[in-house]
């Protein structure tokens, strides 16, 4: 009779499917970072200067009105096509490139009225175009 108690086994860890597996994970992670690095947008983000004075001395203010009237520096344009506008921006302008146009439409102007004063500043050579907005407290600002 055999008393003795027999050797339990020593559990073996296998090696080779956990290098395999990590073999795998190492060059997923190889070929997602080099693809990473071509996908990637280079973009140049503008910078905000919230403290800055509002310096514009160079500016004009064309008011659209909700009946899709115009008014050039506060002075009212007679007619509404584009190439009576466009002359009243060019007058306002005189010559200047560095004009700034703000545009003050009302909120219930019709699109066209606001894409006809677009297209006025482009005919008139104004490529600077801002539009005024009100804030909730009442105020207008550019």
């Amino acid at each position: 009779m055999n008393f003795r108690r027999p050797h339990p086994e020593e559990p073996e860890i296998n090696l080779i499917p956990f290098i395999d597996v990590l073999l795998v994970i190492l060059i997923f992670l190889m070929l997602s970072t080099t693809y990473s690095k071509f996908t990637e947008l280079q973009v140049a983000l503008p910078v905000a200067d919230a403290d800055q004075a509002r310096d514009r001395p160079h500016e004009i203010i064309v008011s659209v009105s909700a009946d899709g009237r115009y008014a050039v520096n506060r002075k009212l344009v007679d007619g509404r096509s584009v190439d009576v506008l466009a002359a009243e921006l060019t007058a306002a302008a005189g010559g200047s490139s560095e004009m700034i146009l703000i545009v003050s439409a009302d909120a219930t102007a019709a699109h066209q009225s606001v894409i006809n004063v677009m297209d006025a500043a482009r005919r008139a050579g104004i490529a600077k175009l801002t539009f005024a907005t009100q804030s909730s407290a009442g105020g207008a600002k550019p």
